[in-house]
């Protein structure tokens, strides 16, 4: 049975008007997913009242604590010795989270205590995988 951590997080949603709020969200990781982080946003933080769930490379949660980084549709910075700013692009707009890096780097100590950097090859069931998508076609 896989171990998979999951992390409570209070977030801070950036917005332009009137003001930022506060909105609750869970940090996921997974070890058959060894290489993503999962970010999942209740229905107050979307535009539409649906739950938002975001997947991107745990490299990339990792890199944007010290310097900014990202590509496509997600991107990470510092801001400030105590928070990181992860910012969401999708169609229908830009959403931008404030997270204490205390916090994140608690849930990637964890990932990494699981899953360490640059065995994440040596969790992914390829075979298992492959035979899935061979089932589906």
């Amino acid at each position: 049975m896989s171990t998979v951590i999951d992390q409570a997080v209070q977030a801070r949603l950036i917005a332009s008007a009137p003001q930022d709020r506060a909105v609750p969200a869970q940090l996921r990781y997974e070890p058959s997913d060894p290489f993503a982080v999962h970010i999942a946003f209740p229905p107050v933080a979307s535009l539409d009242g649906a739950d938002v769930e975001w997947v991107f490379a745990r490299e990339t949660l990792a890199c944007g604590l010290i310097a900014p980084t990202g590509g496509g549709d997600v991107h990470v910075w510092p801001c400030g010795p105590d928070r990181t700013v992860l910012e969401f692009h999708a169609v229908e707009g830009v959403a931008m989270v404030q997270i204490d890096t205390s916090e994140l780097r608690r849930f990637l100590a964890r990932s990494y205590a699981l899953v360490p950097a640059g065995s994440e090859g040596g969790h992914l069931d390829v075979d298992g995988d492959l035979a899935a998508l061979l089932r589906e076609a």
